[in-house]
C-alpha cells in the first residue's frame, strides 16, 4: 500500500507560480512512478504529467510542457509539480497518483493504484 498527501496548493494571481508536493509513504517498489492530475468543476480529470522514480525520466501532457514541471525526491519520497506563469483555466483539483506497476500508459488514470485526496489551485484573473 501507498499513501500520497498533496500540499502547495493555494489562490494564486494571473502570471504567478506555485509549487505543488505530493509526499508518499508505504511500499515504494523500485517501479515507482508518479503522475499529476488535475479536474475543473464540470471536467473530466486530466493528466499533466508523470516521472518514474528510477530515473526521473518525464512525461507531459502537450499543453502543460512549457509551463508546468514534475520532478522528484527520492530521498524524500516526495514529487512536485512547479506551475509557472499560471491562468484562470488552470484553476482546477490537483491529484498526485502513483503506482507500483512499470510498462502502463502514464496518461491513463486507469495506470495508477494510488491517489492523492487531492489540493485546489485557484488562479483569479
Amino acid at each position: 500500500q501507498v499513501q500520497l498527501v498533496e500540499s502547495g496548493g493555494g489562490l494564486v494571481q494571473t502570471g504567478g507560480s506555485l509549487r505543488l508536493s505530493c509526499a508518499a509513504s508505504g511500499r515504494l517498489f523500485i517501479t515507482f512512478n508518479m503522475g499529476w492530475f488535475r479536474q475543473a468543476p464540470g471536467k473530466e480529470r486530466e493528466f499533466i504529467a508523470a516521472v518514474k522514480w528510477i530515473d526521473g525520466s518525464t512525461s507531459y501532457t502537450d499543453s502543460a510542457r512549457d509551463r508546468f514541471a514534475i520532478s522528484r525526491d527520492k530521498g524524500k519520497n516526495t514529487g512536485y509539480l512547479q506551475m509557472d506563469s499560471l491562468k484562470p483555466d488552470d484553476t482546477a483539483l490537483y491529484y498526485c497518483a502513483a503506482s507500483n506497476t512499470a510498462g502502463r500508459e502514464a496518461s491513463a488514470r486507469y495506470s495508477y493504484d494510488y491517489w492523492g485526496q487531492g489540493t485546489q489551485v485557484t488562479v483569479s484573473s
